[in-house]
């Protein structure tokens, strides 16, 4: 009975101040308003993506040339002598080159640079910007200095005795001619001699034949096999003066200049299981990037935008760009370049395909450099001084446009025309003076 009494009138007591309430003019209501301004709207799109060079050379390695077999080298234990296991003996003299067969291919080919240019440093072209360590290399061209002394030396005494080697075995073909001939003197006395004697006769007479026309055969042979030996020789020599050539070549590849005026940019390599940029005593493979040299007067943005963005988008477009790294520095940029071709990205739907864009930046500061991230924000549209209310103020139904003005007697509602939208701000052509209070919610 306490509880019914107790409930009957806390609803009586309700009825009576929403009653008085009503009689009031209702109760308070609080409504966030705004003023209008004069200012700029601006609607853009924002990108994001790398700062880069567009004009920028990129620094290789150098690709040393040159046979890894070590042969024909002076001072290399792949010029075999006689003896040895298998064969294969050792080479003293030369250069003083590395020991066991083929050992060039692990020492003569390395690149390992001893002087790097100063990572973010300005450069101009021709300045030392590179050194990679020369020992091996100028040993190797001392090796091969060295045989090619030999082998001429090797290819003049042969020719020398090209005469002396002709006339030697025509000596021995003279001495067949003569023993031949002896032989048949002996044999017209078969007649008077015992019978063995005679057979012994018939016997040289056939042997000795067989010997002069072997040796008058192989006249012709001997000479052909002597200038068969000077020419491999003089290969031989060809290929060491090859090799030569090329050492040379190599040293003047491992000292490296700037191909042109720039900053200097390092490449990232793997170090111990970790990604660290190049630096002095690493070694680096024939052909692989180490280096950059960029012109910081043509920097660009590389970024990407969805294809319903990128169909807004018109060459030329003006944009403010920021670093992402450097808050404090905001530089205008001009669109310079819409893809042709879409590409998909890992971080939206198969289906949804991104356009890569680039934008110039018109204004350089020394702290930019290629790699950095950076966003901006591209222009497609903006008012200049111009009534300015945010989005959260305009209302609309049925295709008309309206706000809430706040006048003597309550909230108006107010039909206006609008200009450029951008994400949080719209331009006001009229309805609206700098000024008026306008509501950002619907008023009760």
């Amino acid at each position: 009975m306490i509880l019914a009494a107790a409930a009957i009138l806390g609803g009586l007591a309700y009825y009576w101040r929403t009653t008085a309430a009503t009689a009031t003019g209702g109760p308070v209501v609080t409504i966030q308003t705004v003023a209008a301004e004069i200012g700029n709207v601006d609607a853009t799109i924002r990108v994001n993506g790398t700062i880069a060079a567009r004009n920028q050379q990129t620094i290789l390695a150098p690709r040393i040339q040159g046979s890894r077999s070590d042969v024909n080298r002076g001072g290399s234990a792949n010029m075999m002598t006689a003896g040895g296991a298998g064969g294969r003996g050792t080479v003293g003299g030369g250069g003083g080159g590395q020991q066991g067969f083929g050992a060039a291919q692990m020492t003569d080919f390395t690149l390992v640079l001893t002087k790097l240019a100063a990572a973010g440093g300005r450069v101009k072209a021709g300045d030392l910007i590179a050194q990679f360590d020369t020992v091996n290399q100028q040993q190797r061209l001392d090796d091969y200095k060295d045989t090619l002394v030999q082998l001429e030396a090797n290819i003049k005494r042969s020719m020398a005795n090209l005469g002396a080697n002709k006339e030697a075995h025509w000596q021995k073909v003279v001495q067949a001619k003569a023993n031949y001939d002896q032989a048949l003197l002996d044999q017209q006395t078969n007649d008077v001699v015992s019978k063995i004697n005679a057979q012994l006769y018939d016997l040289s007479v056939e042997q000795d034949k067989a010997t002069w026309d072997q040796l008058l055969y192989e006249d012709g042979l001997v000479d052909q096999y002597n200038r068969a030996q000077v020419k491999a020789t003089e290969l031989n020599r060809d290929q060491s003066n090859l090799e030569l050539k090329r050492t040379e070549a190599n040293l003047a590849k491992m000292t490296m200049k700037a191909p042109m005026d720039g900053i200097v940019v390092m490449a990232s390599i793997v170090r111990n299981n970790e990604f660290g940029q190049v630096r002095e005593g690493d070694q680096v493979q024939p052909g692989q990037p180490f280096m950059y040299i960029v012109d910081p007067s043509s920097m660009v943005l590389n970024a990407t935008v969805n294809q319903v963005d990128a169909e807004r988008m018109r060459m030329g477009m003006k944009a403010s760009i920021r670093l992402d790294a450097y808050s404090d520095i905001e530089v205008p940029g001009t669109l310079e370049g819409i893809g042709a071709m879409s590409k998909t990205s890992t971080f939206r739907a198969g289906f949804v395909g991104e356009i890569p864009v680039r934008l110039r930046l018109d204004k350089m500061d020394a702290r930019i450099i290629p790699d950095l991230t950076a966003s901006a924000e591209v222009y497609m549209q903006s008012e200049q001084n111009t009534v300015v209310l945010p989005r959260a103020a305009l209302f609309e139904e049925n295709g008309s446009k309206f706000v809430f003005l706040q006048g003597p007697e309550g909230w108006i509602r107010k039909p206006v025309e609008t200009g450029v939208v951008s994400y949080t701000h719209v331009a006001v052509h009229s309805g609206v003076q700098k000024g008026d209070v306008v509501a950002l919610q619907r008023p009760m």
